[in-house]
């Protein structure tokens, strides 16, 4: 082992060159790590995971022995040896961000910039509304519903996805529950049965997000792990084949998958080194590879490691990265990439300049999303009102709704067929759109081409939908 002299003191050790020339010239020898580069802060209940990437100057002695991340407000705090860190004790509704720290022998060094802003959410109870032919309200009948109804009396509902007439949902305890249509072994169960009420997908509580698609269903696991299952005809569950899985099949064995969006049938996923990962069909460039090749395993688009979200839709996507650009590509027949045009790209597009993008969420033809200020953005297919713009006309380009600056939720869904469904900072729920079926939650079946609130009610927690049917958790 080398042994370097400083100033008559002896230090056994391999050190990185340059932190010692630089430790020296400041006089400060041994040092402390530089600081770490944020990476994207994710909310669940009462906590928040945050990545990061270690300092390029580990100080000296060159060996990091721990990260903390911090919270603001709060100084809540969470410490590992890598990325990513989990930070609990959050109050949910309230805003944070978070600096990480590095530490070795020596001591801690400077805090990196703070995280994007993050809410974590609570558990609550679940409601559903909208079409059931398959059961996929959940409530033990077929029957259609125009307004919200509870699905059981449990409160203890976290997150919650629809496929095309099926749902997945995740409950505090980290269990997964499905069902509606069991087609192609949609909902993980090891048959193709249909159930009109929750069954749980196995035994384990490890469960922490999910994502619905055509026909198949992705999930994360608390580890960092991926798993999809369902249908699989042009290899959008990502396990190197094209047959479908009616349980839960991890894509390779990886432990740094951060964000999911499942298309029709296409996949894409975001690492912690943020670095985006897709796969499955690619018949419109909608894989953002640059060609129209399917693949049935993840492959890289390009080198980049700054992609934050992502939201699939029928053949075409839209992502956010981490400087708040908004890009675009896959199909684009309505104008849902909105790049001024109906042209198709198989490679990602930027959708202006501006850098205060936040919030996406991609359906059926047509885009929404939300701005830093609080602003609701859409644009693409404007059919039944969609678009909330007050009309039914098609736009290539996004259009503000309104100019309220109070939005903070925006819902995608690949099968949403022409509804859309968001929520206020003040906990209330609105929808509009295409209101057949009864899922505007409006107690009628008629379609409204702009913002209507369901209910008084400001209890409202998260979101989503899948192809004719609405879900909120409060």
């Amino acid at each position: 082992m080398a042994v370097t002299i400083v100033s008559g003191v002896q230090y056994s050790g391999i050190w990185n060159l340059s932190s010692q020339a630089n430790a020296i010239a400041a006089g400060t020898w041994p040092a402390p790590p530089g600081a770490p580069t944020i990476g994207t802060a994710t909310g669940g209940n009462t906590s928040a995971s945050v990545t990061f990437t270690a300092p390029t100057d580990p100080g000296v002695p060159a060996t990091i022995t721990s990260y903390t991340v911090t919270s603001s407000p709060g100084g809540f705090t969470g410490t590992g040896s890598a990325s990513p860190i989990t930070v609990s004790g959050l109050t949910n509704g309230t805003a944070y961000t978070f600096t990480v720290t590095a530490t070795n022998a020596t001591g801690t060094g400077p805090a990196s910039a703070a995280s994007n802003s993050v809410t974590p959410s609570a558990a609550g109870a679940l409601w559903a509304w909208g079409k059931n032919a398959q059961g996929q309200l959940g409530l033990g009948n077929k029957t259609y519903y125009s307004s919200p109804q509870q699905v059981g009396s449990l409160t203890n509902w976290l997150e919650i996805s629809g496929a095309y007439a099926a749902t997945a949902a995740i409950k505090s305890d980290g269990t997964l529950w499905t069902w509606g249509q069991g087609a192609y072994g949609l909902l993980g169960l090891g048959n193709t049965t249909y159930y009109s009420s929750p069954k749980q997908v196995g035994a384990l509580t490890d469960w922490s997000k999910l994502s619905g698609g055509g026909y198949n269903f992705m999930a994360l696991k608390t580890d960092g792990t991926l798993w999809t299952w369902g249908y699989n005809n042009n290899g959008q569950l990502g396990d190197g084949t094209t047959g479908n899985k009616s349980s839960p099949v991890q894509v390779g064995s990886l432990t740094n998958w951060l964000y999911i969006s499942a298309g029709y049938d296409f996949s894409s996923a975001i690492k912690t080194n943020g670095t985006l990962w897709v796969w499955g069909n690619n018949t419109h460039g909608e894989l953002g590879l640059g060609n129209t090749t399917n693949r049935s395993s993840p492959v890289q688009v390009g080198s980049l490691t700054t992609w934050a979200k992502i939201s699939n839709a029928n053949y075409a996507s839209i992502a956010i990265k981490t400087d708040g650009t908004i890009w675009s590509w896959g199909r684009n027949e309505f104008g849902q990439l909105g790049l001024g045009n109906t042209t198709y790209y198989s490679s990602p597009k930027q959708i202006g300049a501006l850098t205060n993008w936040s919030k996406i969420g991609s359906s059926a033809g047509f885009v929404a999303s939300i701005k830093t200020n609080g602003t609701f953005w859409s644009w693409g297919r404007g059919s039944s009102g969609c678009l909330g713009l007050g009309n039914t006309t098609y736009y290539s380009s996004p259009v503000q709704v309104g100019a309220l600056t109070n939005w903070s939720v925006v819902v995608g869904n690949n099968n949403a067929l022409g509804h859309n469904v968001t929520q206020k900072t003040d906990g209330t729920l609105w929808t509009w759109g295409a209101g057949g079926a009864g899922r505007l939650g409006l107690g009628n079946t008629t379609s409204y081409s702009s913002p209507k609130q369901v209910g008084a009610l400001n209890s409202w927690i998260t979101l989503n939908k899948g192809g004719n049917q609405t879900f909120g958790i409060k």
